[in-house]
């Protein structure tokens, strides 16, 4: 069988196990906060596909989206000056631990008063609480950026913008990329809570007005649809790592099989095209 075709079925079994778990339970249970899973799913369908997807998943998407690109930008942007110089970094390091210590949905209040309740004062709340993996990986990553290859650059006075782009960039991207990934759950938590608090639409302020509806269904389609929204972003973040850090895969032997057959057949075509030993070309 096919490796790609088995590692799917692998990752599709256990959440087909506890669905068949959950709806036998069900089945016998009767229980009025734990809807039997064909009822759920005859709302889902009802609800997501699509009556509800512009008034409150795009939105949710769009807050999430702006929010988490805000972040990247900031954190990448603060992460490459701090990394790259110890007099800003030290001077920068109280002001950094203690933001970093405040959680993001206990300024919400702050929040509201600062932006009002539209999509300012929700985006706030995830750049908040989104930046700060970003930002320390983006540390860690400059300052373990090979100094050899600084010094020679220096030695050669390439320039600034070109170093930063050449050898810094490339050299912190893997840690760069983790801290992505950790951001990207911590902006779909805070979607959620910040459209909990003073909102109108959007998926956190779905499940909140369900659940004070004491609309059970309904109430579980939302939480389902979060859970499928992580795993799809998640899963595309994972393919956008996986292409842009080809090189870094390939080094710790990870690459697909496609871009190992790849690796394969350019190290072939290097050694076909090196100097023979009688000095031909």
């Amino acid at each position: 069988m096919n490796r790609r075709v088995l590692g799917l079925l692998l990752e599709l079994a256990l959440p087909a196990a506890l669905l068949v778990g959950y709806g036998l339970w069900t089945a016998q249970a009767q229980s009025f906060y734990f809807p039997p899973l064909g009822e759920i799913l005859q709302y889902f369908r009802d609800l997501w596909l699509f009556d509800r997807v512009g008034s409150d998943l795009l939105p949710s998407l769009l807050r999430m989206s702006a929010g988490y690109l805000a972040s990247v930008v900031l954190g990448v942007a603060l992460g490459l000056a701090l990394g790259m110089s110890r007099m800003l970094r030290t001077a920068a390091e109280p002001v950094v631990e203690f933001l970093r210590a405040l959680p993001a949905p206990a300024l919400i209040p702050f929040s509201l008063l600062l932006f009002g309740s539209g999509d300012s004062s929700k985006i706030f709340v995830i750049v908040l609480g989104a930046v700060w993996p970003i930002l320390l990986n983006t540390i860690d990553g400059v300052r373990g950026v090979d100094g050899q290859q600084l010094d020679m650059a220096r030695a050669y006075h390439i320039p600034l913008g070109a170093r930063v782009l050449r050898i810094i960039l490339p050299g912190a991207a893997p840690r760069i990329f983790a801290g992505m990934r950790t951001s990207l759950a911590i902006a779909i938590i805070l979607m959620v809570v910040s459209e909990m608090v003073a909102s109108s639409n959007g998926l956190g302020y779905f499940v909140l007005e369900q659940q004070r509806s004491f609309a059970i269904p309904e109430m579980w389609t939302g939480i389902i649809l979060l859970g499928v929204l992580g795993y799809v972003l998640n899963w595309l973040f994972q393919r956008l790592e996986r292409r842009v850090l080809a090189w870094h895969f390939g080094l710790k032997g990870l690459a697909s099989p496609a871009a190992a057959k790849n690796t394969g057949t350019t190290k072939r075509s290097a050694r076909s095209a090196a100097p023979s030993s009688d000095g031909e070309v």
